[in-house]
């Protein structure tokens, strides 16, 4: 069901999601995706270049950390506009459980456009690794 704008109010807080990113799924998103680049499977290399471990793709943190704003809305095509930047690495250990994101976010702004602004806050480990994450949504 699809969240209506009349039941939408600036400081609302949206659910906490947490999520875990393992080795496996960097693999299944490099399929997806075609990126390939050797930080993301491989931990010497990763290391060579001043990475503590394997870390995982940079649009698939963004991914998961939309995905909440998804959920909350009732409808992904109501995402008109998402911004982030990368601001730490999300390292995934290779453990069997690998790392754990969370997301938190906040409505930040109702237009009488029928627009919401969502920002959000991603951490993994304690580090944000998101910064300036917004989400603009379209409700009706």
């Amino acid at each position: 069901m699809s969240r209506r704008l009349a039941d939408v109010e600036v400081g609302a807080e949206l659910p906490e999601a947490t999520s875990r990113v393992t080795r496996a799924d960097l693999v299944r998103y490099a399929g997806a995706s075609g990126d390939f680049n050797v930080i993301h499977w491989n931990e010497r290399v990763a290391r060579e270049v001043g990475l503590p471990d394997v870390i995982a793709h940079g649009m698939l943190t963004a991914g998961i950390a939309v995905r909440a704003v998804t959920r909350w809305a009732g409808d992904p095509g109501a995402v008109v506009d998402y911004q982030v930047r990368f601001s730490r690495p999300v390292v995934v250990p290779d453990d069997g459980s690998g790392a754990e994101l969370t997301v938190r976010g906040r409505v930040a702004a109702v237009g009488e456009d029928g627009r919401v602004r969502v920002d959000l806050t991603v951490t993994s480990n304690g580090d944000k690794v998101l910064s300036l994450a917004r989400a603009v949504v379209a409700l009706s």
